[in-house]
């Protein structure tokens, strides 16, 4: 679905010319909505990843390659003035999860509105997973090795 703004924007009427009157259509793509949603999601601390696990793995060898996609786990459905989000994602072990998603939904809602401009109808989110850090590594050990006596 496209979004059009059919109105001008106000003052261009009289500061441009008769033939350079600002006229003409907007399209604002689902990706384009998908994109800012996904980058404002990911902004808030608590989320370790966007997406279920298959775009996950995908987003590893999407990232081992030096490219990145912001859009997965991102679903956007644009009407002429409004947008649905729809966002699946792993949280981070030790966050409270309904708030995490309070904080999500509100991050999703400025974005969308300001860069966009389309008012955001609502942000459904699902959690699928909480990613638990493993302990942390230490540093190698240097082994020991026997010393060799030197043969004379």
């Amino acid at each position: 679905m496209e979004y059009q703004n059919p109105q001008s924007a106000p003052g261009l009427e009289t500061a441009l010319p008769g033939a350079l009157r600002a006229t003409g259509r907007t399209v604002i793509s689902e990706a384009a909505v998908a994109k800012v949603a996904g980058i404002a999601a990911r902004a808030v601390p608590g989320v370790y990843s966007l997406g279920t696990g298959q775009s996950r793995a995908l987003g590893a060898i999407r990232d081992a390659v030096g490219s990145s996609d912001h859009a997965v786990g991102v679903r956007a459905e644009v009407g002429e003035t409004q947008v649905a989000v729809d966002i699946d994602l792993v949280a981070l072990y030790g966050t409270p999860l309904h708030p995490l998603a309070d904080q999500i939904r509100a991050a999703v809602y400025a974005a969308v509105e300001e860069l966009v401009g389309l008012q955001v109808i609502e942000v459904n989110i699902e959690i699928h997973d909480v990613f638990v850090p493993g302990p942390p590594k230490l540093p190698a050990a240097v082994e020991a090795r026997p010393v060799r006596e030197a043969l004379q």
